[in-house]
């Protein structure tokens, strides 16, 4: 979940409490990483851990520690930094000398600003899943897929039916007059689902046609905060205190707002409205010991680390063997129609984008 330029933590992205073994990465680029393999292959020996750079919001159980540990090999460092822009943006200026040797967080709308600087090294795992390789970056042979997940607007049908109004369902519903006042997303220059968002827009109404439809949701009474939280814990009628039934999530988000009994749900996803996220792991071009690297890809890709990525990440495995936990299944589909972008148009023309939307929308 990831990410970026932006402080996204999913709704669904706990706290990091757990148990893995974690350390920041000021250490890491002060050589304190105890035991890391770079330290190791400085003294000519063969590396005995594994170090890997992840997002603020990755998770890994002490008991799935121990397991990639005794079934590998290798001692697991794992460090930990910032959201997913952050974490290629210190990726790209360690890159003469990798502050690990793996990477996992990597998600589409920066990994073409890694790939590019030569980040990366070329793997391709062999226990990838058909899920995995179609969401392969095009023409790329560094990244694997891990997880997927799409940011969506998300709405509170309680607060519909006591306002008789109908439910929206399109991007375009939401210029309507009849949803004034009533949409909350946020800033895509300080978020990562609110890039998403931005990418959304673009994706629907062009680089000739995004700002205009932003204008009219501004026009139209729309709310933009920093973060996720703001938008969905303050704002949100259904799950804060605030007056708008209309706010930007994710369409997992729905598993996460079951009754007690588990029969119904009390938001929704509108799955017109979503852009996919995909996050990558990869090996550090330069690692220090890259066959430990490949080893914990090959980790993440296994049907027990996979199980538990909904629960523990809020995003989708792509493992095709992993069934969804019971409220995913029943409230949390898949979006069969994400609204996409060329990952090489976001690369070249992203920085663009958000200084053109942050000098129209926010002046």
């Amino acid at each position: 979940m990831n990410h970026h330029t932006a402080t996204h933590t999913q709704a669904t992205r706990r706290p990091l409490t757990t148990t893995l073994t974690a350390l920041t990465l000021t250490a890491a680029l002060a050589g304190c990483v105890p035991g890391s393999s770079n330290e190791d292959n400085a003294q000519g020996e063969t590396p005995s851990t594994v170090t890997v750079v992840v997002h603020d919001s990755f998770q890994m159980s002490e008991e799935q520690q121990a397991d990639f540990e005794k079934t590998s090999g290798y001692d697991l460092t794992i460090v930990t930094n910032g959201d997913g822009g952050a974490l290629v943006n210190s990726l790209i200026l360690t890159k003469d000398a990798p502050i690990a040797d793996a990477v996992f967080g990597v998600d589409n709308t920066f990994a073409s600003r890694g790939i590019s600087e030569e980040v990366f090294a070329p793997y391709t795992s062999e226990v990838a899943s058909q899920t995995s390789r179609d969401l392969a970056l095009p023409g790329d042979d560094t990244l694997t897929a891990i997880d997927f997940g799409d940011v969506c607007l998300n709405v509170d049908p309680t607060w519909f039916e006591n306002h008789s109004l109908d439910v929206p369902a399109t991007l375009d519903d939401l210029a309507d007059p009849a949803y004034r006042n009533l949409t909350v997303v946020t800033n895509p220059a300080t978020s990562s689902p609110g890039l998403s968002f931005l990418f959304a827009t673009i994706g629907k109404y062009g680089e000739d046609g995004y700002l205009d439809y932003w204008t009219q949701l501004k026009d139209n009474g729309l709310k933009i905060v920093d973060g996720w939280e703001d938008a969905y814990y303050v704002d949100f009628t259904a799950t804060g205190d605030g007056d708008r039934p209309i706010a930007l999530s994710y369409a997992s988000s729905p598993a996460f707002t079951v009754t007690d009994d588990g029969s119904a749900t009390t938001t929704s996803a509108l799955l017109d409205t979503c852009f996919r996220q995909v996050e990558y792991a990869g090996v550090l071009h330069g690692a220090a010991n890259p066959e430990g690297a490949q080893a914990f890809i090959d980790y993440l890709l296994s049907e027990d680390y996979q199980t538990t990525i909904p629960d523990a990440m809020y995003m989708y495995p792509v493992a095709d063997t992993v069934e969804l936990p019971d409220a995913w299944a029943q409230f949390a589909p898949v979006p069969t129609t994400p609204i996409s972008l060329d990952p090489d148009t976001i690369a070249r023309m992203r920085d663009t984008w958000i200084k053109d939307w942050s000098a129209q929308i926010i002046g």
